[in-house]
């Protein structure tokens, strides 16, 4: 009996200061930028898609996938299909199985998604100490003020607190939640060298990233508030028009 107590009151010691640790970390709201893509009439700023493109592709492609996003609808942020082409052939992709049965890898085809950085997720994970590296698709939409929190987070890497413990492997980032997170900074100055000549800082990389990743979540977003508005403008012709019919209707009844 009196070891098991002793068990309890170490466990119950053990829940405290754990509660402790996760209650000094206290995870910050992200921070609040103005999107062009935001509102009504925001649209997707097509350079700074392009350049988040080369972000992805040359820094976040290591490690998270973008499974739901075919390599030809990149034409729909300015790409030319030559380009996308192009593009394509340098993945291989995994296909078959041929006449065999066999499984075999061949270049990629505008038609192909964006393959996998790993064949699955235990493959994912023991590349990357257990973590397991997000799918990027739909991860705008998948967070809570996904834009602000994306840049905040790829931001908002810094060196802890003093009275904070960090667990081997991890990272200091009060916008992740627990504030400990075991990606490492993806971003800094310099870190990418854009091909259309643009100062390329960690604030500039994160934005143009945001940018990218808020079509490859949304790629229907320009037309759908386009058929929003041209809904509301008929809308108000049709009342407009009603109005003035129901006018001259009970007028004659007077």
């Amino acid at each position: 009996m009196k070891k098991a107590a002793a068990l309890a009151t170490a466990l119950a010691a053990s829940g405290i200061a754990a509660a402790a640790l996760a209650a000094s970390i206290e995870q910050l709201p992200p921070k609040h930028l103005v999107w062009p893509f935001s509102g009504v009439l925001g649209t997707v700023d097509i350079a700074a898609a392009q350049r988040g493109f080369q972000v992805y592709k040359e820094v976040c492609a290591a490690c998270h996938g973008l499974s739901r996003v075919a390599l030809r609808n990149l034409e729909e942020i300015g790409f030319s299909e030559a380009e996308v082409k192009a593009l394509a052939a340098g993945y291989q992709v995994k296909d078959g199985p041929n006449d065999q049965g066999e499984m075999f890898d061949r270049p990629g085809k505008p038609s192909d998604h964006f393959p996998s950085p790993y064949p699955n997720e235990q493959a994912a994970r023991a590349a990357q100490n257990g973590a397991y590296p997000p799918d990027l698709s739909l991860i705008i939409k998948a967070r809570h003020d996904g834009a602000n929190y994306v840049y905040s987070l790829l931001t908002g890497f810094q060196n802890p607190p003093a009275d904070v413990k960090m667990g081997d492997g991890m990272n200091y980032n009060p916008y992740f939640p627990g504030g400990q997170i075991a990606m490492p900074p993806p971003l800094s100055d310099g870190k990418v060298e854009y091909t259309d000549g643009t100062s390329s800082s960690l604030d500039q990389e994160a934005r143009d990233v945001v940018n990218f990743l808020q079509w490859a979540a949304e790629p229907e977003m320009r037309h759908r508030k386009q058929m929003g508005i041209k809904a509301l403008i008929f809308l108000g012709i049709f009342t407009l028009f009603m109005y003035i019919a129901k006018k001259r209707i009970w007028s004659r009844l007077h």
